[in-house]
């Protein structure tokens, strides 16, 4: 049986493109699960930058929102998917900021019975993101540049990097934004790529513009830079002949991956119940707080992920 009366209005955040902030609170429509779907009823939201600051490319009025966790209050017909009472994580999953979502099983993690709902709805397209980025190649021993280090990729990326046994740097914005990144496994932690004469094997880089430019500059033979993120909006400027060299390759990768998240949920979820990963959780609060949270998270104000209660 549902927990939530199916005479209540159904609730979300919808996307909005006035002026007073990217989401909106709207009664939708209760969704109808097709058979390889679950109804999950959401208990908490992970707020990630993309999905906010660029709300605007998504259509006015559309449930916003990837991450989250809840409980299973309908199984999948077909069977598939996790039972009823299933308490499960929503990674990269569309619609998702809504008291109830129909979703299926590729975009679920099963959480286990000692990890918090809480930290599950703070994995998603942060957690993924890190783990997909640093599964491209073998870590061990090898040097590590982790940009952006103290938002929610960084935090991930920095202990997915150590317990893979990389040395990692970690770059952030401000010595103020440095605090805990050493407790989670960076060697190093830097304000200024300047003072670094490291030459790093990969490199994930949340940031963009001048510092994609810099993370190329130390760059080892053979070494990539993988672009997740652009929270600068800068424009990178190469300098005339700075891409061209002799030895191993160097490559620049773009990072869009969004297929089902199934397998790096579960093994994240996995990592967060052996206690050798943590999800560091900067804000939490209500959902109705939404619109503040986001301009905490576009002024830098956040370490870690936010998560929101639904109610």
């Amino acid at each position: 049986m549902d927990s939530i009366e199916r005479n209540d209005p159904l609730r979300a955040l919808v996307v909005n493109h006035g002026e007073n902030g990217p989401v909106r609170f709207a009664d939708v429509e209760e969704p109808e699960p097709s058979a390889g779907e679950a109804l999950v009823e959401i208990r908490h939201i992970g707020l990630n930058f993309g999905e906010l600051k660029y709300a605007a490319q998504w259509p006015e009025g559309a449930i916003h929102g990837h991450d989250a966790s809840g409980v299973v209050v309908r199984a999948a017909a077909d069977g598939s998917g996790p039972p009823v009472g299933a308490r499960v994580a929503l990674g990269m999953a569309p619609y998702a900021w809504a008291q109830r979502v129909a979703v299926g099983p590729a975009w679920l993690g099963v959480v286990p019975d000692n990890v918090a709902l809480t930290e599950a709805a703070a994995l998603g397209i942060a957690g993924v993101t890190a783990l997909r980025v640093l599964r491209t190649r073998a870590l061990l021993a090898r040097e590590v540049l982790i940009t952006g280090a103290s938002g929610g990729v960084g935090h991930f990326a920095v202990q997915l990097a150590a317990l893979a046994g990389a040395r990692v740097t970690a770059l952030v914005g401000s010595p103020a934004r440095s605090a805990g990144l050493t407790e989670l496994g960076a060697d190093d932690v830097v304000t200024d790529l300047s003072t670094v004469d490291t030459r790093f094997d990969l490199v994930l880089d949340t940031v963009g513009g001048p510092t994609l430019v810099d993370t190329w500059n130390l760059l080892a033979e053979g070494g990539a830079v993988h672009l997740v993120g652009i929270s600068s909006g800068q424009e990178a400027a190469f300098p005339a002949g700075s891409l061209f060299g002799f030895g191993a390759p160097r490559t620049i990768a773009t990072f869009g991956d969004t297929s089902p998240p199934h397998q790096e949920l579960t093994d994240l979820l996995r990592l967060l119940a052996a206690g050798t990963l943590s999800a560091p959780i900067g804000r939490r609060g209500e959902w109705t707080e939404v619109n503040d949270a986001a301009n905490d998270l576009f002024a830098r104000r956040i370490h870690g992920k936010i998560v929101l209660d639904v109610s």
